[in-house]
Formats: C-alpha cells, sequence, structure tokens
C-alpha cells in the first residue's frame, strides 16, 4: 500500500489518498493563527490501516510548520493528540467561538 497525504483547499483539509484512490481526510478551519480540526473521516473500504492516524500526523506536523495552533474539536484529533504530548505545546482547547466558527 502506497500512500501520500496532501493539502487541499475548497473545501480546507488535508487529503490520504492510499495507491492513488482519495481514502480520507482531516478537514479543518483556519481562523486567528488557529487551526480547528472538525473532522476526520476515512472511506469504510479503507478503514483498520490506520489512515486516519498518518493523516492526523502528517496535519498536525504541517500545523507545527505553519506556526499554528491546533484546536482539536474532530473527536479522532482530541484522541490521537492524548497519545502524542509532544503536540501539547501547540495544543489549545476550544472555546465557544471555535466552535461557532465551524457551525456548532
Amino acid at each position: 500500500m502506497s500512500t501520500s497525504v496532501t493539502r487541499e483547499s475548497n473545501p480546507d483539509r488535508f487529503e490520504i489518498t492510499s495507491d492513488g484512490t482519495v481514502a480520507g481526510f482531516a478537514q479543518f478551519l483556519d481562523r486567528d493563527g488557529h487551526r480547528i480540526f472538525f473532522h476526520t473521516e476515512i472511506g469504510e473500504e479503507f478503514g483498520g490501516q490506520g489512515l486516519a492516524g498518518i493523516v492526523v500526523a502528517e496535519a498536525i506536523a504541517a500545523t507545527r510548520e505553519e506556526g499554528l495552533t491546533v484546536i482539536p474539536i474532530c473527536p479522532y484529533v482530541k484522541k490521537w493528540l492524548t497519545k502524542h504530548t509532544e503536540h501539547e505545546d501547540i495544543t489549545a482547547k476550544p472555546t465557544a467561538d471555535d466552535f461557532a466558527a465551524i457551525g456548532a
């Protein structure tokens, strides 16, 4: 299995492909120096291959490189971050404004 992660826009998200087919994504909204991750999805046929972890790891790494703060609203991203505490320094808890920004 060959995978790659790319940043896409419209909508803003990091997509993961498996053998050239889009397998899933981590969707985000950039706002005021923060990157709000609010939805991660992997296609059913790609489940159980660890692709969600790969796309989130790449997305968090890119966020760090861009100097942004991670705001985890997506349950998967929240869970991933609890296992990867090396990113605590760029992670903040979501506020009511963050939820409002994504229409939640």
